[in-house]
């Protein structure tokens, strides 16, 4: 089994996962109108390495903006687990996990690295102006 294998999921439970997550790799935080509200801080993943394990008549949908993104959500908690998404600066298709969705102590979660994203603008390569909201 891989040391970078986790598992994880909603609050009440309907909803669980495996992902491989490596926190060398780090993760992010977008300043755009949704991830902003509500304070998102994802790993970036591989579809590949991800796996729904339970789940799935449980999760709900939203789409905004130009619609490309599935923000995954449960709808018996609220709690947002995943989204699925697609930007070409970003390495194209990959799935967005909510870190503190997985079942890992909190060391680990303060010891990954966070890269910030101005995902407001949709400038992916350059960081907002101001982070320390975030």
């Amino acid at each position: 089994m891989s040391e970078h294998l986790f598992h994880g999921g909603c609050h009440c439970g309907a909803v669980r996962f495996r992902a491989e997550v490596d926190p060398a790799h780090g993760s992010v935080r977008c300043n755009c109108s949704l991830c902003a509200r509500m304070r998102r801080w994802a790993a970036i993943l591989a579809p590949s390495a991800f796996v729904l394990l339970q789940g799935e008549d449980a999760l709900a949908e939203y789409r905004f903006g130009r619609g490309v993104a599935r923000h995954r959500f449960c709808r018996h908690c609220g709690v947002h687990v995943f989204a699925q998404n697609h930007v070409e600066a970003l390495g194209g298709d990959y799935i967005s996990l909510s870190l503190t969705c997985l079942d890992v102590a909190p060391q680990w979660l303060a010891a990954v690295p966070i890269t910030y994203l101005n995902g407001f603008d949709e400038d992916w390569t350059a960081p907002p102006a101001v982070t320390a909201h975030m």
